[in-house]
């Protein structure tokens, strides 16, 4: 190889570099919602391409999924084969809502995986404390980049839904804050959820102690704030929300497409646009 190739390839080589370090992280939090022929026209047998057409279209490298029951799961893996999934059903066979988590696997490789429990005996499969009328769970990965070998946490979460659950909701956030607190010191952390409470409460202070709200902390913000609309498309609760440790937030956006009059889900997913130190 001659001189000049050498400089050549030197300086493509710290082109690539310099771009992968620059690389921005996709990640969207989305309640899917469940299968419930209650829904009428809503249901998920309609829906399905929604959801897929809107994902192809925001493309993002890990989404975190609330109700996200194992047959839909299977059909967005047949229908999004860029993407690779896990997560484990709430309820002690494994079955019921999961925490799924879907991520790009010509970009993220998953160096550990698990799932905890929100309850007194978070290792213990299904198991519910605290009143919750279901199992509620988180399930996390340790994620690499594959461009650049960084690290990232993502933890994916659902607290539960009734206006008298306020109390559990705080213990499940503070069993959160808990694990996160036990990380390894110095890897960023991503948390996706649906909380089933507003950002005046004391679940969302707890988080916020050591985590940053995107959607307050991004430099750019578009969309609706609020993302709980109920097949309507009139959000009117900020419940759906993502929180960052240790990563420049670049943009967060609620997602608010719909074809035909429907929408994916009665949740606006949400997106945001990071960047790894």
């Amino acid at each position: 190889m001659s001189r000049w190739s050498l400089v050549l390839a030197s300086l493509l080589g710290l082109a690539s570099m310099q771009a992968h370090a620059t690389d921005p992280l996709s990640i969207m939090s989305f309640n899917i919602r469940l299968p419930a022929e209650s829904d009428g026209a809503d249901y998920w047998e309609t829906r399905k391409p929604l959801a897929v057409r809107m994902l192809r279209e925001e493309a993002p490298d890990v989404i975190g999924m609330q109700e996200l029951v194992k047959s839909q799961a299977e059909y967005l893996a047949r229908e999004l084969p860029q993407y690779a999934w896990f997560g484990r059903g709430r309820e002690a066979d494994g079955g019921g809502e999961h925490m799924g988590v879907f991520y790009r696997r010509d970009r993220l490789k998953v160096v550990e995986s698990g799932d905890f429990w929100l309850s007194d005996t978070p290792d213990v499969p299904g198991s519910i404390s605290w009143n919750h009328p279901h199992p509620r769970m988180v399930s996390w990965a340790l994620f690499e980049r594959r461009s650049d070998r960084k690290r990232f946490y993502l933890f994916n979460t659902h607290l539960p839904y009734r206006e008298q659950d306020e109390a559990a909701r705080l213990k499940g956030a503070n069993a959160i804050a808990q694990r996160l607190a036990a990380l390894p010191a110095g890897v960023p952390v991503v948390l996706t959820g649906d909380f089933n409470t507003t950002p005046d409460s004391e679940v969302h202070a707890v988080l916020a102690k050591t985590l940053q709200d995107a959607w307050t902390t991004a430099s750019r913000v578009e969309g609706s704030d609020a993302t709980f609309h109920g097949f309507t498309g009139n959000a009117d609760k900020r419940i759906d929300w993502i929180f960052v440790k240790g990563l420049l937030v670049d943009a967060v956006t609620s997602v608010n497409t719909r074809w035909g009059g429907r929408y994916p889900s009665d949740h606006f997913p949400l997106v945001v646009t990071l960047r790894l130190p």
